[in-house]
């Protein structure tokens, strides 16, 4: 008798773990429809995009995990109400992963995008993952860009740059995520890489819940996910940030325990004109530090003209 009450309480919890993981999957679904997205058709196949804002324009190369919607999202609060471009990337959303892809690839189908969007210039805005793309961006067309925006940058020498074990893309998975996410936040919280002591308040917690569930559902994001962690981020090591030829900001957290610091360090002296602002605290997702930050970008990207961007190491 106790056995079989047991067994019907399993089997009650489980329908219901059920009932809520196709309740979360079917919202997130729903959130997705629901985006004001484009698609256009390019040499590589099809190219999502959304954009915002009026001004001139801002592209976008979001992160991991993301999109067009969580590259909309990652910019919010750090980027003045002007026109911004976020393409979803290469296997993300809408977005073809074309066969033997790569960063160079990914960087010529954000130029098909600017041509078809009637764009001759713009600003960049990179974030981790997407420091790939934004890169070969400025070293294939370089004519096409203003400035370089790096945001806590998948960068030469970060263990990010290294190729994961095969057993990690497990976890690009629905269920897999959503079971991160709903039983172990703290850990799934520390993988996003937000650190030991952190979020420090309910608005920093905010800001961590809004992004952790922006990734889901993981299922239209996946091709994109392994591209960036097995190709695209590991292209970076032999990046040849030397013959970057426009103004490069480089923002990044100290206590980052995704991409290294000191891989921002080396990168901006690397970079000829180059220069890096450490935040004391923030980890990968930078929290508490948007005042700074959008202080930070918005007076290096109003420093146009002839001018070159030499400000000092901060």
């Amino acid at each position: 008798m106790v056995a079989g009450g047991a067994l019907v309480g399993v089997t009650t919890a489980v329908f219901g773990l059920r009932r809520r993981y196709r309740r979360d999957l079917a919202a997130a679904r729903d959130r997705l429809h629901n985006l004001a997205s484009e698609v256009i058709q390019t040499e590589f196949g099809r190219l999502e995009y959304a954009e915002r804002g009026a001004g001139h324009p801002l592209l976008v190369s979001h992160g991991i995990f993301h999109g067009c919607d969580g590259g909309l999202l990652s910019v919010r609060d750090i980027v003045d109400e002007r026109r911004t471009v976020v393409p979803s990337r290469f296997g993300y959303l809408g977005s073809t992963l074309p066969p033997d892809a790569t960063g160079a690839m990914q960087a010529d189908a954000f130029v098909a995008l600017l041509d078809h969007l009637g764009l001759d210039t713009v600003d960049v805005v990179a974030i981790s993952a997407g420091t790939t793309a934004a890169t070969q961006l400025v070293l294939r067309h370089p004519e096409r860009v203003d400035r370089l925006v790096v945001s806590s940058g998948n960068l030469p020498g970060s263990r990010t740059a290294e190729v994961p074990p095969e057993w990690a893309k497990l976890f690009y998975s629905d269920p897999a995520m959503w079971a991160l996410m709903t039983f172990a936040r703290p850990v799934f919280a520390k993988l996003m890489g937000v650190p030991e002591g952190l979020p420090r308040n309910a608005s920093e917690a905010r800001v961590v819940d809004e992004l952790l569930a922006s990734i889901f559902p993981v299922g239209f994001r996946a091709e994109g996910a392994i591209f960036d962690a097995y190709v695209s981020n590991p292209e970076m090591t032999g990046c040849p940030l030397e013959e970057l030829r426009v103004p490069v900001l480089l923002v990044h957290a100290r206590d980052d325990p995704l991409a290294a610091y000191d891989a921002a360090v080396e990168a901006s002296q690397r970079i000829p004109d180059a220069v890096l602002v450490g935040l004391d605290s923030g980890g990968h997702l930078q929290l508490g530090q948007a005042e700074r930050v959008r202080s930070e970008i918005r007076s290096f990207l109003t420093r146009r003209g002839a001018e070159r961007f030499s400000a000092p190491q901060v």
